[in-house]
């Protein structure tokens, strides 16, 4: 996917705004609404707590209080992929899809056009963390769509997100935002 594509509803959604370019499950579906409304959020808030107390491990600290802490999570992290693993098996899966993130909204590389007018309405959903099989629900309004020798872009802002989950969100993107350059400066 190509992050220089020319297009107007590139700058209303990511300039002057942190973006990542991501490959998350992902999909849209245009006049459908957001099934668990709060629900979003709170995952998003969720995500964060967990993220954030594993990366305060500090390797100089690891005492037997830690060790037992570290075993618990451990224990717990694999009852979430086996249980993750079985909801999975129940619900049908979000396809792999190229995308660029910001506070703003979205655009989605699909395999195909979507055929959603430009103003309609719809919900993304999509699976914040691989390491959790579910996903958030995100109420968007199309901005355009075009074409490209790969299939189509879609650009979707955000519509009417509520102040805490436009937080939540920001909090997510800075997140991904700063494990993205740690990643690029890890020897290859």
């Amino acid at each position: 996917m190509n992050d220089a594509v020319v297009h107007p509803a590139e700058a209303a959604l990511f300039d002057d705004a942190l973006s990542c370019s991501l490959l998350l499950p992902a999909q849209f579906q245009v006049d459908a609404t957001v099934q668990r409304p709060g629900s979003s959020e709170m995952l998003l808030r969720s995500v964060a707590l967990v993220e954030d107390a594993r990366g305060n491990d500090d390797a100089d600290e690891r005492g037997d209080a830690s060790l037992q802490l570290q075993r618990l999570e451990a224990r717990l992290d694999l009852t979430l992929v086996l249980l993750g693993r079985l909801l999975q098996q129940s619900s049908p899966q979000l396809p792999a899809t190229p995308l660029r993130w910001s506070r703003h909204g979205l655009r989605l590389h699909l395999a195909n056009a979507s055929g959603a007018a430009i103003g309609s309405k719809g919900v993304v959903r999509l699976q914040p963390a691989e390491w959790l099989p579910d996903s958030i629900e995100l109420p968007v309004e199309v901005l355009a769509e075009a074409s490209d020798t790969t299939g189509s872009l879609l650009w979707l802002r955000l519509h009417n997100p509520s102040e805490a989950l436009s937080a939540a969100l920001e909090r997510h993107l800075f997140r991904l935002h700063r494990k993205q350059i740690a990643d690029s400066r890890r020897p290859r």
